[in-house]
């Protein structure tokens, strides 16, 4: 009886595995398998998300870098940044956590001082709408109010607000900030307005021209 060799299960598997590994190589799918799990842990570590604790203490770093009389505001942007993200690092309520470097900090600073001059906006209009028996928690939930009507999206860093909001150095560069933004927005309405005169102007002495009798 001839013997045949694909009559045995595990011999017919075993030959189909060593067509392809002479095909394909021994080294390339685990790789493969290698690779995509080191993307998707570097795609996890760049998603992580900020908590309130890390917001408390970049807004700490922030704070106090700006105040340090020996560097200040006047030293670069870059040296800046490492600078908080050397202070965030360094503080112990985040140890143990991932280290954040200076451009995710710049980049949540960014969004924690957007978000929380525009929430200023509405907690001073409702401050000003505030009625008799109303109390600060009151003209607080006025102010969410106000500003998801605004925005048509919650205002979730409340705790960056508290924070920040009666800190004289925040405060000084938020009126600034809005203070540049009004004197743009006044100098363009000037450039529009006298645009407006001066065409105004000589479309006047055009009609008045063509209406003038022959001499």
């Amino acid at each position: 009886m001839d013997y045949n060799p694909y009559r045995n299960g595990s011999n017919f598997v075993d030959l189909l595995t060593s067509q392809q590994e002479s095909v394909f190589g021994h080294s390339q799918v685990p790789f493969k398998a290698t690779q995509r799990s080191e993307e998707t842990f570097v795609e996890r570590r760049e998603r992580r998300t900020w908590t309130p604790t890390d917001d408390i203490v970049l807004i700490s770093a922030w704070l106090n870098t700006s105040k340090d009389p020996v560097v200040g505001n006047e030293q670069r942007s870059g040296d800046f940044w490492k600078r908080i993200g050397a202070y965030f690092a360094a503080s112990p309520k985040v140890a143990g956590c991932e280290r954040r470097v200076p451009s995710h900090c710049k980049q949540r600073w960014q969004k924690i001082n957007d978000l929380v001059c525009k929430f200023c906006g509405a907690y001073e209009a409702a401050t000003r709408e505030k009625t008799s028996g109303q109390n600060d928690n009151d003209v607080l939930k006025k102010a969410h109010e106000i500003y998801y009507n605004n925005h048509k999206k919650k205002f979730n860093l409340e705790h960056a607000f508290m924070e920040l909001r009666n800190d004289q150095k925040w405060c000084d560069l938020s009126s600034s900030k809005n203070e540049g933004s009004s004197r743009k927005r006044k100098y363009e309405d000037g450039a529009q307005s006298s645009t407006s005169h001066a065409t105004e102007t000589n479309t006047s002495e055009a009609d008045e021209a063509s209406n003038r009798p022959p001499v």
